[in-house]
């Protein structure tokens, strides 16, 4: 009797720490947001098969049933699936203690369940639904301290000049060149990576940004309306880039005119200056406000980089750049104009532009002696891929893609997409089953390879490439999406 009461007592920790795991693991990578893990995923599958099955399981299968489907099945089927996936969970103190309320409470349940005898009736719902209860009110008591050590941080660097940067494309192109083209002059600090929601900025003000810092240079993302204007207000910029806007996670926005709403939000800065505005968002004038897009001209591109022309103040310049990709002429332009409007000398400005280093894995081309890889998997809008196959068209040789396609986008853009790469490739790898089937139905040709897990890329890749060929990556979605 003692044996199998414990035997289910440490069955409850494991089914606990089972479903734990699945969920913080799927709340880290929808920034904790727990309405887009239920109503924005993108593999419904996962929840099917690795929290709602064990879940329903064990309160409807008779106990005896439910241990042999856990330890025989269960368990072993999201061991696997947890070590292919590409972005694990990453045990920060946020997560941490998570785990540690979800013990706390679990051992309260074992408690009771070992107390009252109860453990046939024992609530799997008790831990999980508490502990994610408690340590959301947890991280927002915390937060809320973490928020006014950043806005204390601020106000004691007066002297600091912010630069926020949006946009549908392109935010972190633009924020790289306008560090490159003022790190010169200026003590430059800009968030890194990929860091541009709320929650990551003051994180990123608190633990790194420096005392000594003469321009601070910040990143604004957003998933809904809100978002940017969260961020605004927290850094007050004095300098607002908003670059091209586009369809980008229309899933979220559901319109366009909410992603512009949402984008404009930037310029919502009591300390702003100035602020450079693409002419794909509006028309709208304002007295701070210089619309930037339509004043680029001339612009050629190649394999070896970019070249254009710029008119500022009736003036034009002519720019030469070793990054790649015509549209990066907009992203370019926009720091110049930053560059400028913080007194930068447009000789040294010229000469910046052309030593510009592209940022790692967009449209950064990388030379092996044996082949030509254009590495462009950071980038997942239609505009940039489709100037990604522009580019990889004028390689005279063998022409490679592995791609998914595009990524909370639309059927028609994927299918655009879908046609060129027919059209320019000679070996198409596509990873990922979120446009799979699309993809197999429009493209043609005879090396056509569908590959559903990541893990085997390598070794197709050794089988299906030779010497000389260009490989693009375009688009390296996470396996959870």
């Amino acid at each position: 009797m003692l044996n199998n009461t414990l035997f289910i007592l440490l069955s409850h920790w494991v089914v606990v720490g089972m479903l734990g795991l699945y969920v913080m693991t799927n709340m880290q990578w929808y920034s904790y947001k727990i309405n887009r893990v239920i109503l924005h995923h993108h593999k419904v599958s996962w929840h099917l098969l690795y929290f709602v099955l064990p879940f329903a399981a064990y309160h409807l299968v008779a106990a005896l049933y439910f241990w042999v489907y856990l330890y025989v099945v269960a368990l072993p089927l999201f061991v696997v699936w947890y070590r292919k996936l590409d972005k694990p969970l990453q045990f920060t103190w946020r997560v941490r203690r998570f785990f540690m309320v979800l013990a706390l409470f679990t051992a309260m349940g074992e408690f009771i369940c070992y107390a009252t005898q109860g453990c046939a009736q024992y609530p799997l719902f008790f831990p999980l639904v508490f502990a994610l209860g408690v340590s959301h009110a947890i991280e927002r008591f915390l937060f809320v301290g973490f928020q006014k050590e950043a806005i204390a941080k601020l106000e004691r660097m007066k002297n600091m000049k912010v630069v926020a940067i949006t946009g549908s494309y392109g935010k972190t192109s633009m924020k790289n060149f306008i560090v490159q083209l003022l790190s010169k002059r200026y003590k430059v600090y800009a968030t890194p990576g990929n860091v541009n929601t709320y929650a990551g900025i003051v994180r990123d003000i608190n633990t790194s940004l420096p005392n000594d810092t003469q321009i601070y240079i910040v990143e604004a993302g957003a998933r809904e309306r809100g978002d940017i204007l969260e961020i605004a207000q927290l850094v007050e910029p004095h300098i607002a880039v908003v670059g091209k806007v586009g369809p980008q996670h229309i899933e979220y926005f559901k319109t366009l005119d909410n992603i512009i709403r949402t984008k404009l939000e930037l310029i919502q800065s009591r300390r702003l200056e100035k602020a450079f505005v693409h002419a794909s968002v509006t028309n709208e004038p304002h007295e701070l406000v210089t619309f930037f897009g339509e004043n680029i001209s001339n612009v050629t591109t190649h394999l070896g980089g970019i070249s254009f022309d710029v008119t500022l103040d009736k003036e034009r310049f002519s720019f030469h750049s070793k990054v790649l990709g015509s549209f990066q002429a907009i992203n370019i332009t926009a720091a110049i104009m930053v560059a400028r409007f913080l007194r930068v000398d447009m000789d040294k400005i010229t000469q910046a532009v052309e030593t510009l280093h592209p940022v790692p894995h967009r449209l950064e081309r990388i030379d092996t002696g044996l082949k030509t890889i254009l590495d462009d998997s950071y980038n997942s809008n239609f505009e940039g891929m489709m100037e990604a196959i522009a580019l990889a068209a004028e390689f005279q040789g063998r022409k490679v893609i592995v791609t998914p396609g595009l990524v909370e986008s639309t059927t028609e853009l994927n299918h655009e997409v879908a046609m060129r790469i027919n059209e320019v490739f000679d070996v198409v790898i596509i990873t990922g089953k979120l446009n799979a089937a699309l993809y197999d139905t429009i493209i043609e040709k005879p090396f056509k390879i569908l590959l559903g897990d990541k893990s085997h890329l390598e070794q197709i890749l050794q089988n299906s490439t030779q010497e000389g060929d260009l490989i693009l990556f375009a688009n390296d979605a996470p396996n959870f999406i």
